[in-house]
């Protein structure tokens, strides 16, 4: 091969590694390449969203939480029956059921529609009895009437307590079954985060679109977006009735042993 035979031939390989090189440290990404398109037509800047402190562990509640209970005093909640102050105990920093007849569940001031919802609740160490008679309670994410009306979130002592599946701890009380049961030892302290999406009725209370609840129970998913099929009813099937906001809801079952305690409880407004 002659010498500029040979001068040409390395030209050319030196060329293509150079291209191979420039094409391997080139962005892979469509749209940034010549003709496809500009990258920033695909980029948003507005709305910036909001700026949020979070607590100083994801237990505790961020910045822009509006605070149910710190341990203190009662003073967000009320009787359901007559919207008197709430009858519950505030003991070393928790509030305890009042089982006491004529007492009963006691629930928000406020109203909400959709939120996050974190909720701390301890089953007693003594606790007493058996399948649904067992440190029973529950958390009612919207307390649409008196007594149990609404949208329950069960409460019950499940480790190695045998009930319907449909009403241990962690389910949407006779609809949601939870994913898995990672209940803590009677007299440990056990933790919901909930996203709650209220149900939106049509001006005939029809259902426009249903509710929806996503729980973590202990930091594991146990409801995955559920789509509940109406309001909580002890006998029957659930159905749904129109209502706008609502408050959140404990539930005073009345068992016989020593009663649920409940703290650190704290909600954000999603609307």
């Amino acid at each position: 091969m002659s010498l500029s035979k040979v001068c040409t031939f390395a030209a050319l390989i030196a060329a293509s590694t150079l291209l191979s090189a420039q094409q391997a440290a080139a962005p892979q990404g469509g749209a940034t390449r010549r003709g496809r398109g500009n990258p920033r037509d695909t980029e948003v800047w507005e709305p910036v969203p909001s700026v949020v402190t979070p607590g100083a562990d994801n237990a505790l509640p961020p910045s822009d939480a509006i605070v149910l209970f710190d341990g203190k005093n009662l003073d967000e909640w009320v009787q359901t029956r007559d919207k008197s102050p709430a009858q519950w105990v505030v003991r070393d920093g928790a509030m305890v059921a009042n089982n006491a007849r004529g007492v009963g569940n006691i629930e928000t001031k406020r109203a909400f529609r959709n939120y996050q919802l974190h909720i701390e609740w301890k089953i007693p160490e003594d606790v007493m009895g058996a399948d649904q008679g067992r440190g029973n309670s529950g958390v009612f994410l919207a307390s649409t009437g008196g007594g149990d009306s609404g949208y329950e979130l069960q409460v019950l002592d499940s480790y190695k307590n045998t009930t319907y599946v449909n009403g241990q701890a962690g389910s949407i009380y006779k609809q949601g079954i939870p994913l898995v049961n990672p209940s803590r030892k009677p007299g440990e302290w056990q933790s919901y985060d909930v996203v709650w999406t209220a149900p939106v009725f049509d001006a005939d209370g029809t259902v426009k679109t249903p509710a929806y609840a996503t729980v973590f129970f202990n930091g594991v998913l146990v409801q995955n977006h559920f789509e509940l099929k109406g309001e909580t009813l002890y006998i029957g099937a659930p159905t749904y009735k129109k209502y706008d906001a609502a408050p959140i809801k404990l539930q005073a079952h009345g068992d016989p042993g020593p009663p649920v305690s409940f703290r650190n409880i704290w909600v954000r407004k999603l609307d």
